[in-house]
């Protein structure tokens, strides 16, 4: 079967860099970084308008966004699998791409600096400079904990997307745009009304259909001590240093990876059309595209222990952290509540002090357009949660969730 992925190596370069932002005290945490993929094809229903919704989602609000500058990507055949995905992104460097993102190498000149990592990293900027300048066992010690836990924890997810009709006795089976194309013109005095009654059945019912199946394939950057060593010897420029033959081997190396992960399948739900504009197509598509993506982050965080996200804590009378429904908060998940721990080489750990459930009826829906659609528990601003076991509790300690048997 023909396959085509359009090349895009030299069209991946790094996005811009958000500084000087301000962080809340809830967010102001290390998270993991994710750069999110979507795979079209061309053949199927509507794949233009889902690729034009897809690259208007923004990253989950739980994760650093690692987004490289190209969103979409295109195969003729109908889907594709793991090996073909795997293929996909060694051919077009996409690791060797998120390493140069991470220290926001220059493209021309392969200059490099630590601005990024320092920003995610929470640290003092001066006091890191010092003591990597002092070349102590603190700085080394900052320089490994940074690539631990953030370099290390830089995840892609491909998202493999095509149209679902979930209503396949629809009158108008397939026709959604063009229906709302008449009902605009009718609704902007272009046409006459005699007929919107029939069409705007016709279009609810079509809507109602509108679905997305959707297989997201899970990779993380491969990033140890080694590898590091590795980047800094061979590939990191200083400003100011110019260095043909670091640029040249930055830009041949085939060396650094993306270690597949696993998948998900999931399918649209049935979708509520409260809160939407039904004369904007795209409205109803970007509801359908975002629950079904942040379905599948979700499955794949309870599936797989190290794509799980840390929180923090928001409050602690009452006990509340601000996740919900979007990041898949049941009665019955676990908490895990986590202490950071930093020892004398300026290194990580997490130490555990207790264990939290949420509270029913206290469950923050935070999914997309929840609030529009009126769903219970969409006016809470955070989950409530009570103390399971553990001693006290402070807000800043984060919270995983844990595998309940």
């Amino acid at each position: 079967m023909k396959k085509i992925f359009f090349v895009f190596a030299a069209l991946l370069v790094v996005a811009p860099a958000l500084f000087g932002q301000t962080k809340s005290v809830d967010e102001n945490y290390r998270r993991s970084s994710i750069y999110s993929i979507m795979v079209s094809h061309d053949q199927e229903k509507y794949h233009t308008e889902i690729e034009d919704v897809f690259q208007t989602i923004p990253v989950p609000d739980k994760f650093d966004n690692h987004d490289l500058s190209v969103k979409v990507v295109t195969s003729s055949s109908k889907k594709v699998n793991e090996a073909e995905v795997t293929s996909f992104l060694k051919a077009n460097n996409v690791a060797r791409h998120m390493v140069g993102r991470w220290f926001n190498r220059d493209p021309q000149t392969g200059e490099c600096d630590m601005n990024l990592i320092i920003h995610r990293g929470l640290y003092d900027a001066t006091y890191f400079d010092v003591e990597l300048a002092k070349m102590s066992q603190r700085g080394y010690g900052m320089l490994s904990d940074a690539g631990e836990e953030l370099i290390g924890n830089t995840f892609v997810i491909v998202n493999d997307i095509w149209y679902n009709d979930r209503n396949k006795g629809a009158r108008v089976a397939g026709a959604i745009f063009s229906v709302l194309g008449s009902i605009a013109d009718a609704v902007l005095g272009t046409n006459g009304f005699s007929d919107l009654g029939d069409s705007l059945n016709a279009l609810l019912s079509d809507l109602q259909g509108f679905g997305v199946h959707i297989v997201t394939y899970l990779y993380r950057l491969e990033w140890n001590d080694d590898i590091a060593n590795d980047f800094y010897t061979r590939h990191y420029i200083a400003p100011g240093e110019v260095n043909q033959a670091k640029i040249n081997d930055f830009n041949s190396y085939d060396g650094y990876s993306l270690k597949y992960i696993g998948k998900q399948e999931s399918i649209s739900g049935n979708l509520t059309l409260a809160g939407l504009n039904y004369y904007d197509p795209s409205a109803v598509m970007t509801k359908v595209c975002t629950r079904a993506i942040d379905e599948s982050v979700v499955k794949l965080q309870k599936k797989y222990e190290e794509f799980k996200i840390k929180t923090p804590l928001f409050s602690v009378e009452p006990l509340t952290a601000k996740i919900g429904m979007k990041e898949g908060v049941t009665e019955k998940c676990r908490y895990e509540v986590l202490e950071p721990v930093i020892d004398e080489n300026g290194r990580t750990s997490y130490k555990r002090v207790g264990v939290i459930a949420p509270v029913g009826g206290k469950i923050w829906d935070n999914r997309y357009m929840a609030i529009e659609e009126k769903a219970e528990g969409s006016n809470l601003t955070e989950t409530t949660f009570k103390k399971i076991s553990g001693g006290n509790f402070y807000p800043g300690m984060l919270i995983r969730e844990i595998s309940v048997k």
